[in-house]
């Protein structure tokens, strides 16, 4: 499920329009795909094309727990184990698609330029979900989704992606099999 919030503002600056609401309780096994065989039954990943990614940084944090109270607002992290975070930039050319993913931890997404439109694995009717320069979503990982330039211009985003410590640069990409019910 992806929770969406409306962040419009003047200048975009990276990492500052990123609210991070947490709370990261621990991490899970993943699980990674194995190659498709000849077998009918096999699940077929789909590539991505024209979607280029830059890791701006990645580390590893041992923090345990860290909560923070001011006024109404209210966060807290927890990680059992430590927690991976990652920043990466995402620039789509027209008709870009990332092919179909999941994550093994949540992502925060802010499109910073264009627009991008994500469609949902587990939703039977491929609703569109259009995110435009300014508005940002969280992608909770728990299921495969895609995102798409569908708009004719270039696009751009920037996202935080948290997974269980130690992960490779690639591991926070989980491919998945083409749900088979939108019509692209």
């Amino acid at each position: 499920m992806l929770y969406s919030r409306n962040c419009r503002t003047a200048t975009p600056a990276p990492l500052g329009m990123l609210a991070l609401a947490v709370v990261f309780t621990g991490c899970e096994e993943i699980d990674r795909p194995t190659a498709p065989t000849t077998a009918p039954f096999m699940p077929q990943f789909t590539a991505g094309s024209g979607v280029t990614g830059t890791t701006l940084g990645q580390a590893t944090f041992d923090i345990g727990k860290v909560k923070r109270i001011s006024g109404k607002w209210h966060i807290e992290v927890k990680a059992h184990t430590g927690l991976d975070m990652a920043v990466r930039s995402f620039s789509y050319d027209p008709g870009a698609q990332t092919g179909w993913h999941r994550h093994p931890g949540p992502v925060f997404i802010q499109v910073v330029s264009g627009e991008v439109t994500f469609y949902e694995a587990n939703d039977p009717n491929c609703a569109p979900r259009v995110v435009s320069a300014g508005e940002s979503y969280l992608d909770t990982g728990d299921h495969a989704h895609i995102g798409r330039n569908e708009s004719g211009a270039q696009a751009q985003d920037l996202v935080v992606l948290l997974g269980p410590p130690g992960l490779p640069p690639g591991d926070f990409r989980i491919d998945a099999p083409d749900p088979g019910h939108c019509p692209f």
